[in-house]
């Protein structure tokens, strides 16, 4: 069980140095000057994308403890 955790934060955390822009926003922000526009929209499109995730792993995280707890009487 150790294993799967430490396996789960590697996987969690190997996205934070992520660069992502879409063919438009790239054309745009490449013939700008300073590169601060570039970097925020990049930042806003990895925190767009990670927040999908982490709600599905709640809720499959909410849905495993609810089928595998013990049912006290």
């Amino acid at each position: 069980m150790k294993y799967r955790i430490a396996i789960f934060f590697l996987f969690f955390f190997s996205f934070l140095e992520t660069h992502a822009q879409c063919a438009m926003c790239r054309a745009v922000l490449e013939s700008e000057e300073g590169q601060t526009a570039a970097e925020g929209i990049n930042d806003g499109i990895v925190y767009l994308m990670a927040i999908p995730y982490i709600l599905v792993a709640g809720m499959a995280y909410f849905i495993y403890r609810k089928y595998n707890t013990v049912k006290k009487k």
